[in-house]
């Protein structure tokens, strides 16, 4: 009985803290379904979508990166809450990217005009700084324990690597994810989702004790935004550069290296 008592207060600030990242998610498909009815200009549409969903992203990590922290002894319970938050992300964020690597792939691509794809750039910024002001005003309500809202100010390095090493791992974490991305389209939606979710939560397990495994600029600005203040090269180069990197060498591995290799192999059999 002492023992459920002394694990009580853990269990109701953990329950807190689930409670405000549900909150935020429902609060943004409200919002979302008020902007499909009331908002028909596509350009403020498609803003705007990108900017809740953004919101929702970092909104989400900040939390859980602090939920993390407090059961550092129990690392499978933060993998659990990144494949659940994963899944919820994927569920509800359709239509959008939330990630300006994604954007920028789609640019390479030619699916995405510059001017829209700089709107959504945009959109994704404000909501990445956004978001941390936002969840930087509720923590200095002190809900739990660990709730503290001078948290927000201080620069948590995720990097306990070399520089050159943080950045291939970045580089690579990019490179993967979106190339499943790209390849999961002809995947059957809630099949996708799950691979997805799933593949984040291996990226995160792999890389997270080397560089925090974000592979997103917006991201990456919202959780360590201190942190580029104090070090903004370092990280502009490991969770800028590097991601865009990865999408680069992926859309020239799929879009001209492999063909030239199946055309070079195909050559060389009929000789």
């Amino acid at each position: 009985m002492t023992t459920l008592r002394g694990l009580w207060p853990e269990v109701q600030d953990t329950c807190t803290s689930l409670g405000l990242m549900l909150s935020i998610v429902l609060s943004v498909a409200l919002a979302r379904g008020v902007l499909q009815r009331h908002v028909h200009r596509p350009t403020a549409h498609a803003f705007v979508l990108e900017f809740l969903a953004t919101f929702q992203l970092c909104f989400c990590t900040l939390e859980l990166q602090l939920l993390g922290e407090q059961e550092p002894a129990h690392p499978t319970w933060s993998l659990t809450l990144t494949y659940f938050f994963s899944l919820v992300h994927g569920l509800t964020l359709v239509g959008t990217a939330s990630n300006p690597c994604g954007v920028m792939m789609q640019m390479m691509l030619g699916g995405m005009s510059p001017e829209t794809g700089a709107m959504r750039l945009l959109a994704q910024l404000m909501a990445a700084l956004g978001s941390r002001y936002c969840i930087g005003a509720l923590w200095s309500l002190g809900l739990t324990r660990y709730h503290v809202g001078e948290r927000s100010f201080a620069c948590r390095n995720p990097m306990h690597v070399d520089l050159p090493k943080a950045v291939v791992v970045e580089a690579i974490c990019s490179f993967i994810f979106h190339s499943a991305l790209l390849h999961f389209q002809e995947v059957g939606t809630k099949l996708r989702i799950h691979l997805l979710a799933a593949l984040i939560t291996f990226l995160v397990y792999a890389g997270g004790s080397l560089t925090g495994a974000i592979f997103n600029p917006a991201l990456a600005l919202s959780l360590h935004f201190k942190c580029f203040d104090e070090a903004f090269l370092q990280f502009f180069i490991v969770y800028w550069l590097a991601p865009s990197l990865g999408i680069l060498l992926m859309i020239l591995t799929f879009s001209l290296f492999l063909p030239w290799l199946y055309d070079n192999h195909t050559t060389n059999k009929k000789e």
